[in-house]
């Protein structure tokens, strides 16, 4: 098999990883995998649009939760060749709630996906991107203003989680940084994409954008943007930063 160089997008199959998938597809010697963790369908419908016969796009089940996923997850991606890219954006929130009726559960849920989840995938990212010099090895991580907001009265757990991501993504690439491994965060403001829903408010984005400072929600290309410029060799001398995608929220 012809080797390639290899980019995985967790939670690739909708909203922000979708638009990722398709800014990184199609680049010939290029192979794209992207995890999806319930929407099989979706997510074969996307790999088989932007997949190229010098350009492979997969989609490759993973619940990040699940160490022993995340592991076979990178397994596949081995596949292709070696590791340069990682988008960590497989990220879960749960209905607006306060603070005292969140219980231990749902903060074990959270912190299972968004932080030990995205932990682990820089696991497996490192220990493959360490074995090549290749240039332009980076992961990007997916935070969110809440992390700097707090998140009060909605979801401060979820707000935690990202603010968790914030820290690993320093430490992080301060540790492999002599390496040669860039990683860099960014953080998305109102976004117009379905996690409103899951936050049993499906209407944020829309009631919200107008009274941000642009006048406007943003888009998920518009995030993809800034992560596929983090990826490129135009930021090469970028990392342990974090980069705020929110119209001046």
């Amino acid at each position: 098999m012809t080797e390639h160089a290899v980019y995985v997008v967790t939670g690739g199959s909708r909203g922000i990883g979708a638009a990722v998938a398709r800014r990184l597809a199609g680049v010939p010697g290029r192979a794209l995998v992207l995890s999806y963790r319930s929407e099989q369908a979706t997510a074969r419908r996307l790999a088989a649009e932007l997949a190229r016969p010098d350009a492979p796009v997969a989609a490759v089940p993973c619940d990040v939760a699940d160490p022993e996923q995340v592991a076979a997850l990178f397994t596949a991606a081995d596949t292709f060749g070696p590791l340069v890219g990682l988008v960590n954006n497989a990220g879960i929130l749960e209905r607006q709630s306060g603070f005292e009726a969140i219980d231990a559960a749902r903060w074990q849920r959270i912190l299972a996906v968004n932080v030990v989840g995205l932990a682990m995938c820089c696991r497996e990212a490192v220990r493959r991107m360490r074995e090549h010099d290749l240039p332009g090895r980076a992961i990007v991580n997916l935070s969110s203003m809440a992390a700097v907001l707090g998140g009060a009265g909605q979801y401060v757990d979820y707000a935690a989680s990202k603010g968790a991501v914030d820290t690993l993504t320093r430490g992080l690439a301060l540790e492999v940084a002599p390496l040669g491994i860039r990683v860099s965060a960014v953080r998305p403001g109102i976004i117009a994409t379905d996690i409103h829903a899951s936050g049993g408010d499906p209407d944020r984005a829309a009631r919200l954008g107008p009274d941000l400072p642009m006048g406007r929600a943003g888009t998920p290309e518009e995030v993809a943007a800034a992560i596929t410029w983090l990826l490129s060799p135009d930021a090469a001398y970028i990392t342990g930063t974090t980069l705020d995608v929110s119209g001046g929220r």
